[in-house]
């Protein structure tokens, strides 16, 4: 049996468009302004560690020149357990890297040369020790001095970072926010119309009190169209149960008085057929514009099935085979069900005739997939032209060639397929290979109330 597939577009919600537009300005605007700050700072930073630097190197200096030989081992002692910079004499083999290595050092190495005359020399490592080294010249001899390059703020990179990522989750957080409530309304309108549509009109009722001007006038307008179409709805529903109650009266006198008067037999069950057949029209009428708000409830389908079946059985001109499983429930409404599956029987027995014996075949199959239930009513008529397929469940359309022996309104296949989308199913018509023609039915399955476990 084949299945019926859904066509559905796929695509991001309005929230998550929102979202990532916002959060997509947001994050060039934190980008530009980052880049005017380390801009703005980069110079005044350079120039500050490098004064640092050279405050150091000059008090360490003027330090050691003015001591005794003795006095200087002991300063150089005290300089490094107290304040941690270590004073040693540079050798002509010491392997060091620069310190400008990116654009940053090249500026403090620019500013150190020209605080500290030539000769200066900074450095990241000096024979593999990491740190910040400054080499300096006393009384024609050169030093290293080492110290911790923290407390020259070089972690300023970190914290940029840390900073950065702070801001990003805050404005991906703020975007959030702001897109849901953009979102809020439209959400709100969206699950209105989605009952106005399913016929709820008392669930479809929007806030005529938000704060938001245009938000406020469009759920008005909302509410008082909503308003306007639940009065045409029951004014609808009282004028067919008007129309059928002022119909049927004249017609149940009519056919009264045509057993009684006419009689000649053969006239006589012509007229009351004609009789009936107007009788028939109504009551498709009325089965059509039924109202489509329904209540879904757990039915047994190969009991519904049987008992269609089996009102039909007395008809000479169709044969019926089932070949449903027991225990299959679905999810629907028993009354209307049983109104799809005879309208399809009707219809078989009307259209899918065998050119061959004249009696209208119709095998009837149901069975389970993940959470529907798939049924497939076929006959082996003469089947339908693939153009018209689609045609056949609008309303009062009727194929040529069953014009001459069509006793009904052309409603048939349109109350079927009204009723099942009612039911939250899906209802499709298809030629079949062998002949025929095949009404493919898909319900939501439903679980066996308790008491029938």
């Amino acid at each position: 049996m084949g299945e019926l597939v859904s066509d559905r577009r796929s695509g991001l919600s309005l929230f998550w468009r929102t979202f990532f537009l916002l959060a997509l300005l947001l994050a060039g605007s934190i980008l530009a302004w980052l880049q005017t700050l380390r801009a703005l700072e980069f110079e005044p930073r350079a120039i500050q560690t490098a004064q640092q630097i050279a405050s150091l190197v000059n008090l360490s200096r003027a330090a050691l020149i003015h001591a005794d030989a003795i006095a200087r081992v002991s300063l150089i002692k005290t300089m490094t357990e107290q304040e941690g910079l270590r004073i040693v004499p540079r050798e002509p083999d010491d392997r060091y890297e620069p310190f400008d290595t990116d654009t940053l050092g090249k500026r403090i190495s620019q500013e150190l040369l020209a605080r500290l005359g030539p000769g200066t020399v900074v450095a990241n490592s000096v024979n593999k020790e990491d740190g910040l080294w400054v080499g300096f010249v006393i009384d024609g001899d050169n030093y290293w001095m080492l110290t911790d390059r923290a407390r020259f703020n070089q972690t300023g990179g970190r914290t940029w970072l840390i900073w950065l990522i702070t801001a990003a989750v805050l404005s991906l957080a703020g975007a959030a926010l702001i897109a849901r409530l953009i979102n809020r309304p439209l959400k709100e309108l969206s699950f209105a119309a989605g009952k106005v549509r399913e016929g709820d009109f008392e669930a479809s009722s929007l806030d005529e009190t938000v704060t938001t001007g245009e938000i406020r006038a469009v759920n008005i307008g909302f509410n008082r169209m909503t308003q306007k179409l639940a009065k045409i709805e029951q004014d609808r529903v009282v004028m067919l149960a008007g129309i059928s109650h002022d119909l049927r009266t004249p017609l149940a006198r009519l056919r009264l008085e045509t057993e009684m008067s006419v009689a000649e037999q053969d006239a006589r069950e012509h007229m009351v057929a004609d009789i009936e057949q107007l009788d028939a029209i109504i009551d498709k009428f009325l089965d059509y514009a039924r109202p489509d708000h329904v209540k879904l409830t757990p039915v047994s389908l190969d009991t519904v099935l049987e008992a269609c079946s089996y009102s039909v059985r007395e008809q000479t001109d169709i044969r019926v085979t089932l070949d449903v499983p027991p225990g299959i429930w679905v999810l629907a409404d028993e009354v209307e069900l049983r109104r799809v599956i005879s309208n399809l029987l009707e219809n078989a027995r009307r259209y899918g005739k065998s050119r061959k014996t004249g009696i209208a075949h119709v095998h009837i199959a149901a069975k389970e997939r993940d959470e529907w239930v798939l049924m497939k009513f076929r006959d082996h008529g003469v089947g339908v032209p693939t153009e018209k397929l689609a045609s056949l469940t609008k309303p009062f359309f009727r194929l040529d060639e069953a014009r001459t022996e069509a006793t009904g309104a052309g409603l048939g296949l349109s109350i079927v397929d009204k009723t099942v989308q009612r039911m939250m199913g899906r209802f499709a018509l298809a030629n079949t290979t062998s002949g025929g023609l095949a009404a493919h039915i898909k319900l939501r399955r439903a679980q066996a109330p308790s008491s029938e476990l």
